[in-house]
């Protein structure tokens, strides 16, 4: 292959180079850990009379539809508070990821997170409202104003972002960074923080698996709650044994996560994670800011 043929292949995702996990290094951990593991749960809020996911697919496009939005509604009701209880009981640091629309529809949510200090991941408006085909100037606007709306509601702005639905656009990245956000959690590609490319200013991917979420986990690939705290343990397992500053950012939704049959298993598959010495239990805030300190783009 001839090295233009080359550079144009590697340089076809405008988004990040291609980096082989196995050429990379990454400083110590901080305390000497082994991997770093950090839980973020999506705050989301869905409004009435629009589809979003479903329990039940066939009655999805009705109006009113008890059984699909009952189900996703009882996050914010009941298993937010669940998991709150099952990340604290484990000494695991809450990071929230959360749609602006929950700050004002859901204003206990806001008042006890920020009372527990809670880390504040930005995740869009809505969770029923994608960010596809805008223009840049109106996401710059979107993006800023929804970064406003969480200094109001719980005193800070957001560091990092996750698009809602993991949805982008080819601007996403450089009007994070031009916005003073430190990363992005949309890129779930690596098992640690890397670089995105950006015309100004730095942005990291942060690791956030794609696989360890109780979304694909439980609704995809109907795994049991038991199927799940495998999943967890095993995939830990497996980084722990690599080792190497390696990430686990677990994904977890309170309609689904939340769910008593799940909660204790959920729990189990934490205290096996936070019973090892040489473990960093963080947050998506500070693993960004620690690899920022400590390397150069």
């Amino acid at each position: 292959m001839t090295e233009s043929k080359t550079a144009a292949l590697t340089n076809s995702n405008p988004h990040y180079d291609y980096s082989a996990i196995v050429d990379r290094q990454v400083p110590p951990l901080p305390g000497g850990a082994r991997v770093a593991v950090w839980v973020g749960v999506n705050v989301e809020y869905y409004p009435y009379g629009r589809p979003a996911l479903s329990l039940a697919p066939f009655t999805a496009e009705l109006e009113p539809d008890p059984t699909n939005y009952g189900w996703r509604d009882y996050g914010p009701r009941v298993g937010i508070w669940r998991l709150a209880e099952v990340l604290e009981g484990a000494g695991i640091p809450f990071t929230a990821i959360t749609n602006a629309d929950v700050l004002e529809r859901y204003p206990r949510i806001a008042e006890e997170g920020a009372r527990r200090g809670w880390a504040w991941v930005a995740h869009g408006t809505d969770n029923a409202t994608w960010h596809v085909g805008m223009e840049r100037a109106a996401e710059v606007e979107l993006i800023s104003g929804i970064a406003d709306r969480f200094g109001k509601a719980v005193g800070v702005r957001p560091k990092g972002w996750l698009g809602p639905v993991l949805t982008t656009t080819s601007n996403t990245t450089s009007v994070l960074a031009e916005l003073g956000f430190d990363y992005s959690l949309d890129w779930q590609v690596d098992d640690l923080p890397f670089d995105l490319s950006v015309p100004t200013g730095r942005l990291l991917s942060v690791p956030y698996s794609s696989e360890v979420n109780d979304i694909p986990l439980t609704f995809l690939h109907h795994q049991s709650a038991r199927g799940m705290h495998d999943a967890i343990v095993d995939h830990f397992d497996q980084i722990h044994a690599e080792g190497g500053g390696r990430v686990l950012g677990i994904g977890l939704h309170p309609f689904l996560a939340g769910q008593p049959h799940r909660a204790g298993h959920l729990r189990r598959a934490l205290d096996h994670i936070a019973g090892h010495d040489d473990v960093w239990l963080t947050t998506s805030d500070e693993l960004a800011s620690w690899y920022l300190r400590t390397t150069h783009p």
